[in-house]
């Protein structure tokens, strides 16, 4: 046997931890993606303080069996002020991804790079089954579904090798690593519009442990770990199908989260359900028709090829056409009106033919580049919200989908109060909602569209 080979187990534990310590302050310092080139700096602008461009030289410390370790604060989040009197808001932009991993498409990785190059950073929303190799899916016990069940799969060791590397890199580069839970169950047969409270609790305990434990689980013991500490990184989610919202909101409250984007809303200033900020899915324009749609790939999917993912090869470049041409809609009414966040959702798929890929990236070059636009995650999102004065927000709820302040911003919100009128914590008191939002359907039920009466499947 070799000295290596007679080193005892504590001994080993040192090195590896010396060799993590070097590797993930190293990648973290640099910010590499997964192609090697360096990302650009922290998010400035109007209403922000540079974040550090690397983050601080915190010592990594393993958690559990080395899947996740602490390493410190997350780099590139910007600093936010809160408004002064009489400012005008930023226009806030969240792209974000369900059931995020890394398969043969490499779209994930793809839109690291977009996201790099045009200053973006965004929330992936991981499906936890894919980190859990096939060979261990009895590990998996679904609420009201036998154990080893999942709609969308699991996944393999080379599958399970290249997620990691893209999640590792995307938290390095500034983006947000929410939940898509596991299973996907939709449906009145067990679907996760059919689960308790407590039957929710469960699936995000499982979602949070195949991502603790990715590397017991399918054996990629020499891998890197995941830089952060899971437990604190979750604080928001996107529900299957956007089902179950209702008890997902009540449970995800009593563990902490921040926000949720389950439900469907216009595109007006959020307030809070359950301490919660509701950032929901938006109705968007669908260029051309007589309706809106949800802002999400799927939506315009079912509404251009129903019943096929595979539709008329003639007509897909007009189908991202017309969701590029929504989006941007969307966006100009709000930058140009009420400044309401605008929330897109999106999923790494190549459905008739890529055609919403492409929509996607174009909109983003198109929207990310502009001035007072900040294109940023979820968790960035809620960080501004928080940040401002509580009356402040309720104040610009009042504006209506693309109506801007009558007399200007400077006007609008010229006279601000000294000190918030209720805490952080708590929704915005005595602020009525829109017509629209009496008369929109509840969140967990799938209507997003006039004509295609279907919600997100993926």
């Amino acid at each position: 046997m070799t000295a290596a080979g007679r080193r005892t187990t504590a001994q080993r534990k040192t090195l590896a931890a010396g060799a993590l310590a070097v590797a993930l302050i190293t990648g973290l310092a640099g910010c590499s993606g997964s192609d090697g080139t360096a990302t650009k700096g922290a998010q400035g602008g109007a209403g922000t303080k540079k974040g550090p461009a690397a983050a601080p030289q915190t010592v990594p410390r393993l958690i559990g069996d080395g899947s996740t370790a602490f390493t410190g604060a997350q780099p590139r989040q910007p600093v936010w002020q809160k408004l002064k009197p009489g400012e005008t808001p930023p226009q806030f932009v969240v792209f974000s991804w369900d059931g995020a991993g890394e398969d043969s498409q490499k779209l994930f990785s793809h839109f690291r790079s977009v996201g790099r190059k045009y200053d973006a950073t965004m929330t992936y929303f991981l499906s936890g089954v894919y980190l859990l190799p096939e060979e261990k899916k009895a590990l998996y016990d679904p609420p009201q579904h036998n154990a080893g069940r999942s709609d969308i799969g699991f996944n393999d060791t080379e599958g399970i090798r290249a997620t990691v590397r893209e999640l590792r890199g995307a938290w390095q580069e500034g983006n947000e690593i929410g939940t898509h839970f596991n299973g996907h169950f939709c449906g009145a047969e067990g679907g996760v519009g059919t689960w308790s409270v407590e039957e929710w609790k469960s699936e995000i305990k499982q979602a949070k442990s195949f991502v603790k434990n990715w590397k017991t689980n399918s054996g990629l013991r020499a891998e890197q770990p995941l830089p952060f500490d899971y437990d604190k990184e979750l604080v928001g989610a996107r529900t299957p199908c956007l089902e179950g919202r209702t008890n997902f909101v009540r449970a995800a409250a009593q563990l902490g989260f921040r926000y949720d984007t389950s439900g469907v809303n216009d595109q007006i200033w959020p307030k809070k359900d359950l301490g919660l900020w509701d950032l929901s899915l938006q109705l968007v324009p669908m260029p051309g028709r007589a309706f809106q749609t949800l802002s999400m790939d799927y939506n315009f999917l079912v509404n251009q090829s129903p019943g096929t993912t595979q539709g008329d090869p003639n007509q897909r470049e007009y189908w991202g056409d017309q969701m590029r041409d929504g989006l941007v809609q969307a966006f100009e009414r709000a930058y140009k009106g009420n400044r309401a966040p605008l929330v897109i959702g999106n999923h790494f798929e190549s459905w008739n033919g890529g055609t919403y890929m492409r929509a996607i990236e174009e909109t983003i070059a198109t929207v990310c580049v502009q001035k007072d636009v900040k294109c940023v995650s979820f968790r960035q999102l809620a960080d501004w919200l928080d940040a401002q004065d509580p009356d402040v927000i309720a104040k610009m709820r009042t504006l209506k989908v693309g109506e801007a302040p009558a007399a200007g911003w400077k006007t609008f919100l010229a006279s601000q109060p000294a000190a918030p009128a209720a805490p952080a914590t708590a929704p915005a008191a005595g602020v009525a909602g829109s017509a629209a939002d009496a008369a929109a359907p509840a969140a967990d039920m799938p209507v997003p569209a006039a004509d295609a009466k279907q919600a997100e499947r993926r």
